[in-house]
């Protein structure tokens, strides 16, 4: 969609605080099988996770137990996390406030929103569910996504485990913050742009609230809403994740080494893959030495922004028709400003 004005894009609410214009109510508004589903599917794999359901002494089923537990373990502090901030936001944030902050045209309140992603210490987890209460609080969505790609790869304790983990390569971490500030610039500008309204489903508000429900009361409905929404599709991502790291073995990337283009493709893709988290990442990518700087580089931006784990999580806030396009075009963007950061500063 092209430029419009602050006052057509960004969305509102009406006075009683329900929710957007056209956006979906009764029925709709409930739980929906898919999301039980989820829930269920989600339950049923960390009973296996845990040995609850039973113990298998295969070595593949004990590595996938593993694998699936880490991430998961390694998630939920920041999902968590996510989801305060997000109930936080929905419960004591007026609802202007964020008109008021950002700047009225779209194109610049992306960068700046962009650059607020520093504030948040938490991985991609946690960006989700805060980009989505944005959402619901009037930002337009093309700020609110680009916070979203921005926040886990670009806030202090990422940059710091990036140093340590390249210990004497500043370049590195310079190179990490310019490529995923301008991997989220991009993308909210695309969004403006091309972005279409019937891609992206709003985020609904916890359901029966009554009008006069007070701040902490409405804080407690969000962060559960929030919490046990997410947390089915972090674990379903979890499972596709554990699933690649049996079935796939380290030695298929030893294909790619040869060929320096196929090197960034090939770890921007296990960086979709693996979906590391991003405060843990940065090691991973370290320890590739046999690939060049810009393929790690590439690691390192892509991860944080599109993985398994996000888009399932992605699918779940946002809808399947979003999570089908906006990660698919993140990647591109991801890989492309990899090359072209890496090339200038690595």
């Amino acid at each position: 969609m092209g430029e419009q004005t602050h006052a057509a894009a960004v969305l509102t609410r009406s006075p009683d605080g329900s929710l957007p214009t056209g956006a979906p109510s009764g029925p709709g508004t409930r739980r929906s099988p898919a999301v039980a589903l989820v829930l269920t599917a989600g339950v049923a794999a960390l009973l296996l996770g845990t040995g609850f359901l039973g113990r298998s002494h295969a070595p593949a089923l004990a590595t996938w137990r593993t694998v699936l537990m880490a991430i998961v373990v390694q998630g939920v502090p920041f999902l968590l996390l996510g989801t305060v901030v997000s109930a936080a936001i929905g419960a004591f944030v007026p609802p202007d406030l964020f008109g008021r902050l950002l700047p009225r045209r779209q194109a610049l309140a992306v960068p700046v929103a962009a650059a607020a992603g520093a504030v948040l210490p938490g991985c991609e987890c946690a960006s989700v569910p805060v980009a989505g209460s944005l959402m619901r609080r009037g930002v337009a969505p093309a700020a609110a996504l680009a916070f979203l790609l921005a926040a886990p790869a670009i806030n202090p304790v990422v940059l710091v485990s990036t140093a340590v983990a390249f210990p004497g390569r500043p370049e590195m971490v310079l190179a990490r913050l310019t490529a995923s500030l301008l991997t989220s610039v991009v993308m909210g500008w695309l969004w403006i742009r091309l972005g279409k309204e019937e891609w992206l489903r709003l985020p609904k508000a916890p359901d029966g609230l009554a009008d006069d429900a007070g701040p902490w009361e409405r804080f407690g409905r969000g962060l559960q809403h929030d919490f046990l929404h997410a947390g089915g599709f972090l674990v379903v991502g979890a499972m596709a994740a554990a699933t690649f790291n049996v079935l796939v073995p380290p030695s298929v990337l030893q294909l790619f080494v040869d060929t320096p283009w196929l090197q960034v493709l090939a770890l921007g893709v296990l960086a979709v893959l693996l979906a590391v988290c991003s405060e843990a990442d940065a090691f991973v990518a370290a320890s590739l030495t046999g690939f060049s700087p810009t393929a790690r580089l590439a690691f390192l931006v892509v991860g944080p922004m599109v993985d398994l784990k996000l888009i399932a999580l992605q699918s779940g806030a946002f809808g399947r028709s979003f999570a089908a396009r906006f990660p698919a075009v993140t990647f591109l963007i991801a890989v492309l400003s990899s090359i072209a950061v890496g090339g200038v500063l690595l």
